[in-house]
This record gives structure tokens, C-alpha cells and sequence, in this order.
């Protein structure tokens, strides 16, 4: 059975969240609220995260996974940044953004996108995922948290709690989060395209 962490949204407890990142370092998979809605969390070097989540999500290898970062700092060792494109990144974050890009020699071959090289990174507003992301010291594999079959991510830790109680190791509860996804914008080209609406306004790189 997962276990229940009670989180304040707004003041996370440091206690709390170094019990989350313990858990992580073990191997665990983490179900926690973000800006935009519940998402799945492994740690970046776990070799078995990415099919524990394509198990729980039904995905095909075309699906691109997400480096949540604590920032851009962090995020530039991870994807490849031109000008235009940072300046296009920088705008819009911290938010409810996920951005493709291709990827350096930093991500892991298994979590890159098997015919484009390029991966998914985000760097989120919420305090819960900001404090856990410093305690870790490293960005998160991370993934919405879109059940197979259903239109809409879950958005309370109850639910999630009761739909995976033993599928993952800890269910984060930080109050309720949105019911819809980050927008997903693609740069890997040098221009943008929306790919997924959600959260984050698409008007900037409509």
C-alpha cells in the first residue's frame, strides 16, 4: 500500500518532503500535485521508473517524457538551448509549460525519444515540486498522471490514492490540483508548435 503524505501546499514540510526524496533515492515511485495537475515522479537515474509508469499510463515509445528542473541552470544541462529558444523558454517559466528540445548526453538513452533524440522538460511554480526538486538536488522523471481510457488527469490525492494504492510508493496530497496537463510546446525544430493544449496559455508560441 502507498502511503499518504499530508503536504502543505504553500509551506511544504521539510520533514515531509525529505521523506518523499528518501523514497525516490530507494527506487519509489511517487504520485504528487504539481501547478498543473497530479504527476508521476521516479528518480532521473532509476532504470526502472520509465517502464513502471508506461505500465501505469499505457504509453507507446512515441511518448515524450518530462525532466521537471529546479531551473534554468539545471535545465541547460539537460537540453540544448539556443538563443531565440531560451529567450522563448525563459518568458514563459516557471509555469504550466513542458518544452521539447533536443537533448544532450546528460539524459539517459532509455527516456530519450527513439526517432527525434529530444525530451521534455519543465520547470514548475509549485511550492510542493520546487522543494522537492532542491532536496533532490537533480531534476525528476516525471509524467502526467492520465489514467488509460480517460480524458482527464486526477486531480485529489484521495482519488489518486484509491486508483493506485499499489502500484506506487508514496501518494503526495498538497490539496487539489488542476484537472488538465501543461501545454506541451515543441522547439526542437527552431520554431514553435503547440502539440497539446492544457494549462499554460498557447498564445505566446501560437
Amino acid at each position: 500500500m502507498a502511503r499518504f503524505l499530508d503536504i502543505h501546499p504553500v509551506d511544504p514540510q521539510p520533514r515531509l518532503i525529505q521523506q518523499v526524496a528518501g523514497v525516490l533515492r530507494e527506487g519509489g515511485l511517487v504520485a504528487f500535485p504539481t501547478d498543473a495537475c497530479y504527476s508521476l515522479g521516479a528518480q532521473l537515474g532509476d532504470p526502472d521508473a520509465k517502464g513502471r509508469i508506461v505500465s501505469i499510463r499505457g504509453l507507446d515509445d512515441r511518448h515524450h517524457f518530462t525532466l521537471m528542473c529546479a531551473d534554468f541552470s539545471q535545465l541547460g544541462q539537460f537540453v540544448q538551448l539556443d538563443n531565440a529558444v531560451f529567450r522563448a523558454v525563459k518568458a514563459a517559466t516557471p509555469g504550466c509549460y513542458t518544452f521539447i528540445l533536443p537533448a544532450t548526453k546528460e539524459v539517459p538513452r532509455r527516456l530519450l525519444h527513439p526517432k527525434k533524440r529530444t525530451v521534455g522538460v519543465r520547470i514548475p511554480q509549485d511550492p510542493i515540486c520546487r522543494a522537492l526538486l532542491s532536496e533532490m538536488g537533480e531534476p525528476l522523471l516525471t509524467s502526467t498522471l492520465l489514467l488509460p481510457g480517460e480524458e482527464e488527469p486526477l486531480g485529489y490525492g484521495w482519488e489518486v490514492k484509491e486508483r493506485l494504492d499499489h502500484q506506487v510508493e508514496v501518494v503526495v496530497d498538497g490539496d487539489q490540483t488542476g484537472c488538465e496537463p501543461t501545454t506541451v510546446v515543441d522547439l526542437s525544430e527552431g520554431y514553435a508548435e503547440v502539440v497539446r493544449v492544457g494549462s499554460g496559455d498557447p498564445a505566446p508560441f501560437s
